[in-house]
């Protein structure tokens, strides 16, 4: 059972999140759309936490690293829609089974695969590799300044229980369906950020039904209040060393929040990604809003579909049926 309260906010995180952020805060007079990059470039850092001894935190340019290397995979993936929802469906099955032999393997499907739903909204281009990058620098950037913040003496929060052997088997067919369906239907419906609802399937799904409850609730609250920020900042158009203020604010406030219980980092990445793309794009900030909304709401509700949904009928079914044979 999960006793963290719904929502922590560290006073002393959030000051280790501006420290992350000082390469965006310094860019953004010269150039916003790379202080976004770089801003967005130490997210997955900052969402990933700060285990508790030095030596723990190699894991975080690890983290970025998968981050990344999904990216690329996504946008490589992008070039061919048939091999990329075909190949989603096996990355799914495969990352499930390995997810039960070691942490690598859990980090692999909670944020690698999800990465590579993402990537679908890029195509493969320079600009691409160079927004991976941006990731990759980032997170040693982030990891080199953990080093320098104290140690603590306690125990690294444990991660979720992942079900073991045929049950995961299941769980990997019914995410790479979801995931499979939501690209899917952004290839024939020729959207233009495919990842959006391919993304938002594979982070909310879990193996365990309450999990993906309360992270589909908390995705799709998060990523509305999120979008219409980023939208409301678009309208307000303020100078840009004022942006760059607030992008160091968002990412302080995803250090602050990230040991809370509820699902609320996509919104604050949901604003960061929003901005980019509206620094970037020529559409009225409201069209892009309707869009990011509509495209994670596609990707929750498969989500609960074949997590919770389908599992719930197969079950209705066997039960029928061993009731008729008895």
């Amino acid at each position: 059972m999960d006793d963290r309260a719904g929502l922590i906010w560290r006073w002393p995180r959030f000051g280790l999140g501006l420290l992350f952020a000082v390469p965006a805060i310094v860019v953004a007079p010269l150039d916003l759309s790379l202080a976004l990059a770089f801003g967005i470039g130490v997210v997955p850092a900052a969402a990933f936490g700060l285990p508790p001894r030095r030596r723990g935190r190699a894991v975080i340019p690890f983290v970025g690293a998968l981050s990344a290397l999904g990216l690329l995979v996504g946008s490589l993936l992008s070039e061919w829609p048939a091999v990329a929802v075909i190949a989603l469906f096996g990355l799914a099955v495969l990352a499930s089974l390995n997810a039960t032999r070691s942490r690598g393997g859990q980090l692999i499907l909670a944020l690698a695969l999800p990465m590579t739903g993402i990537g679908l909204s890029f195509s493969w281009s320079p600009v691409t590799v160079a927004f991976a990058a941006c990731i990759v620098v980032g997170s040693i950037y982030a990891w080199i300044l953990t080093l320098l913040w104290p140690e603590r003496d306690e125990q690294p929060r444990p991660p979720a229980p992942v079900p073991r052997g045929r049950a995961m088997l299941i769980y990997g067919v019914l995410l790479g369906t979801a995931a499979a369906a939501a690209a899917t239907l952004g290839f024939l419906l020729d959207l233009e950020h495919v990842g959006w609802a391919t993304g938002a399937a594979l982070l909310v799904m879990r193996p365990v039904r309450g999990q993906l409850i309360a992270r589909s609730i908390g995705r799709a609250l998060s990523v509305l209040i999120g979008a219409l920020a980023a939208a409301a900042l678009a309208v307000l158009s303020p100078a840009d060393v004022v942006v760059g203020i607030i992008v160091g604010l968002v990412i302080g406030a995803v250090c602050a929040v990230q040991e809370s219980r509820w699902y609320i980092v996509p919104g604050f990445t949901t604003f960061l990604a929003l901005t980019l793309i509206m620094t970037t794009s020529p559409e009225p900030p409201g069209e892009r809003f309707v869009e990011r909304a509509l495209e994670t709401l596609i990707g929750v509700g498969l989500a609960l579909f074949f997590g919770a949904v389908v599992p719930s009928l197969v079950s209705i079914l066997i039960r029928g049926r061993r009731r008729s044979s008895v």
